[in-house]
């Protein structure tokens, strides 16, 4: 899966011919669904001044606004993204935070493109399912990353996989695939006991050695257990799963304040970037499901095979 919530149409174009050269196999896409969102200067001021002190000690400057996303340049990149994935003939695309319009999906349908759907309660997968997508990922609380909710808050969407995936598997007719705090062979066996017909993995690939993350976050979870992963909106302005560190402890006493999505993503930026090349963790966003203590520095290869035998054995 190529994940490309932050990617221009020109860099889907050029990974996906890339792709296409090293396999003859399936692959697919995953595309955030845009929202319309509003833009509150005194939000944004809010949050630069708590933010200051920390790009002052990484020697950054605060982006200029018309760097702030607006939410209709977000928009017209999403259908520039769904011309591409239509013109490369990407096999499936899959979506998060939402269900794209019924015109999208019968034009991405119309090129036989297999559609998913992500959700985080029953609810969000029935209306998933009846959208006339293809198959739905359901995401327990348990995954890395941002939450995929769409329908009700976090807080309500939080459901853990082993509880959500039977719940799902009696109300839908559509494949499921299970997501979150799978690691190994054992986490597939139990999801395709509970009805799931396979999985999505991310936070087993990320310490791979093949992984292009950064060696620091790799490291990071590799060392973390899993009292360390938390819940957390300062990074993007929407709640993601990941290692706390200095930054997510720093902004906690604001983050009911910052503003929304993709805004706060936008204003912190820098900030993660410029963490990442000084090669301190402490204001990277280090998105981790909760098994940390299963992760691996090992061969993509050695992963894939281990779990095939498990579930052969």
């Amino acid at each position: 899966m190529i994940g490309a919530g932050y990617m221009t149409p020109d860099q889907i174009k050029q990974q996906t011919r890339e792709i296409k050269q090293l396999t003859t196999g399936y692959f697919g896409i995953n595309v955030f669904v845009p929202h319309a969102f509003n833009v509150s200067e005194n939000n944004i001021a809010f949050a630069n001044e708590k933010l200051e002190p920390i790009r002052k000690q990484l020697h950054i400057q605060q982006p200029e606004n018309d760097k702030i996303p607006q939410s209709n340049d977000w928009l017209h990149t999403f259908h520039e993204q769904i011309k591409v994935i239509i013109e490369e003939q990407i096999p499936i695309c899959s979506f998060v935070f939402g269900i794209p319009s019924e015109e999208i999906i019968h034009a991405l349908k119309q090129h036989n493109i297999i559609l998913m759907g992500t959700a985080t309660t029953v609810s969000e997968a029935i209306e998933i399912e009846s959208k006339g997508m293809d198959i739905v990922v359901v995401q327990g609380s348990e995954a890395g990353g941002h939450r995929g909710n769409f329908i009700k808050g976090t807080p309500e969407s939080s459901i853990g996989l082993m509880s959500l995936i039977p719940q799902v598997v009696d109300n839908v007719d559509i494949p499921i695939i299970a997501a979150g705090g799978i690691m190994d062979g054992r986490g597939l066996r139990a999801s395709l006991c509970l009805g799931a017909q396979g999985v999505q993995m991310g936070t087993a690939f990320i310490t791979c050695i093949e992984s292009g993350a950064h060696q620091m976050y790799k490291k990071a979870i590799i060392n973390a257990t899993e009292d360390q992963i938390v819940l957390t909106r300062a990074f993007s302005g929407k709640w993601a799963r990941g290692i706390e560190n200095k930054f997510i402890s720093t902004m906690k006493e604001y983050e009911q304040s910052l503003p929304s999505f993709p805004i706060q993503n936008a204003l912190t930026q820098h900030i993660r970037k410029t963490s990442a090349l000084q090669n301190t963790t402490d204001f990277m966003s280090l998105w981790s499901g909760q098994s940390p203590r299963l992760a691996k520095s090992q061969h993509v290869a050695l992963l894939m095979k281990s779990i095939i035998n498990d579930i052969q054995e």
